[in-house]
């Protein structure tokens, strides 16, 4: 009985003993965190300072995205015999400068991919990857200010593809007009007088025009979180048929020091390109701006990212 006694007392010693260092140890973890977070303000607060020191800015953000396979006697499907991938990458790029009576920003958006579907067992199946992906933006805009959301503003703006028909087409838009920046991160470009320079081998479908130029771009950083979306629109004043926009998205999420998580997407109507698709590439000679299929354009890259 007295061993029963002496067991229970050495439990319930046991049981308080653990009870009472893990709440000793969840106090100072409390007080540790609150360290941390004392300390991680006043980095924050130094990072602001020094973000707004005039001077350039500089950085890049990106997503790389792959998967591989392989498959030997797999009867379930199709090609049971067959190996596959798929390699993409997007960069997103900007250098800015904010000075107290002018601005200029510049940015650079690359999203490339490539896809792979090598059927053994055809001999005339395409082995090697092929370009799937092509996207390619750069643009410059300088502001002098009127006040600290208003400036007076000139934009350039290139578009194309480089993997294949580099610059067939390509678009240059150079425009003036006024540039209103309402809040940090987000700017917001109004160009009544742009014109809308079309680089074609086909001159029937693509055609240069006068018109408006509308660019909205927010960027943004909150802690492990990076993201930067861009809405780009031309309005033509000579036909509707030579309007387009495009909209375009990165986020990224960091996992691990400059590593994490990134997706990209974007979308685009332009009926120039639909029609030079449609009578080119898919031999429907008779198709006009009136009758070609102009489906909405979209691409979307999911992969790790990594931050410069």
């Amino acid at each position: 009985m007295k061993k029963i006694l002496l067991l229970a007392l050495f439990v319930l010693g046991s049981v308080y003993t653990y009870a009472q260092t893990e709440d000793e140890l969840k106090a100072a973890k409390a007080n540790k965190s609150d360290s941390i977070a004392a300390i991680q303000g006043r980095v924050d607060a130094i990072q602001a300072q020094i973000d707004a020191l005039p001077g350039w800015k500089v950085g890049a953000f990106g997503t790389i995205g792959g998967s591989f396979s392989g498959f030997n006697n797999w009867y379930a499907q199709a090609s049971p015999n067959n190996s596959a991938g798929t390699i993409g990458f997007t960069v997103n790029g900007f250098a800015n400068r904010d000075e107290p009576k002018y601005f200029w920003r510049n940015a650079l958006t690359l999203n490339l991919n490539w896809v792979k579907f090598d059927d053994k067992d055809d001999p005339n199946d395409q082995k090697g990857f092929r370009q799937a992906t092509d996207v390619f933006n750069i643009s410059s805009l300088y502001g002098r200010k009127l006040s600290e959301k208003f400036a007076i503003s000139g934009l350039m703006e290139y578009r194309t593809t480089i993997l294949s028909n580099f610059n067939d087409p390509g678009y240059l838009d150079l425009g003036v007009g006024a540039t209103w920046t309402p809040v940090k991160d987000l700017y917001i470009v109004i160009h009544p007088l742009n014109y809308n320079f079309v680089f074609s081998s086909t001159d029937a479908i693509f055609e240069s025009s006068l018109g408006a130029k509308i660019v909205a771009d927010y960027s943004k950083e909150l802690g492990p979180v990076k993201f930067k979306t861009n809405m780009s629109i031309f309005q033509s004043y000579k036909s509707s048929n030579l309007s387009n926009w495009t909209w375009t998205n990165s986020f990224s999420y960091t996992l691990w020091k400059m590593i994490g998580l990134g997706f990209d997407f974007g979308l685009r109507n332009n009926k120039q390109e639909a029609l030079n698709y449609s009578v080119n590439t898919l031999g429907n000679t008779t198709d006009t701006f009136d009758t070609v299929n102009n489906d909405l354009q979209t691409y979307w890259t999911l992969g790790l990212s990594y931050s410069f």
